[in-house]
């Protein structure tokens, strides 16, 4: 389908720039932690964005879904409040079909598969939580743990 959400990697340099900027941005120290910073990508207001996918953990099993937080099943959840704006250059298509790991192809096969049919609830949200950013600052529970977009933007322009 045309409107597919694909999962993408973003290059680490980008994440570690952004990342002294905002506190919500997970680096990871590649030496350490060969795991791929990968999540989904959609357009808000004319600019990509770009979602991390979170490991699902056992604390996810406790944690309702909301407005920032989609759990796709039991696979992982997706952080709307940690979204960034990415340039074209910074991101990497993933071909899943190619990874080596069997296991980890079949997990990413069904994260894919889950992630379109949540698609449009997941742009949505996305832009939910963007105006809400945008409106509201810091003054409530889901502004205070959400990326500075208005920052972010003008740092990914300038990059």
């Amino acid at each position: 389908m045309k409107d597919n959400i694909r999962i993408y990697k973003v290059k680490s340099e980008y994440i570690k720039y952004l990342s002294m900027y905002q506190k919500h941005i997970f680096t990871q120290d590649a030496e350490k932690d060969n795991r791929k910073y990968i999540g989904v990508v959609f357009e808000i207001k004319g600019m990509k964005y770009f979602a991390p996918l979170s490991s699902y953990k056992d604390k996810h099993k406790k944690m309702k879904e909301s407005v920032d937080i989609i759990k796709i099943k039991d696979y992982a959840v997706i952080n709307l409040n940690n979204m960034i704006p990415v340039p074209a250059s910074q991101v990497m298509d993933i071909d899943i079909n190619k990874e080596k790991d069997s296991s980890y192809r079949y997990l990413l096969q069904a994260e894919s598969r889950e992630i379109n049919k949540q698609r449009n609830r997941i742009k949505k949200n996305a832009e939910i939580v963007y105006s809400h950013k945008k409106h509201n600052g810091i003054t409530t529970p889901l502004s205070s743990r959400t990326n500075d977009f208005e920052l972010l933007e003008k740092l990914c322009k300038e990059y």
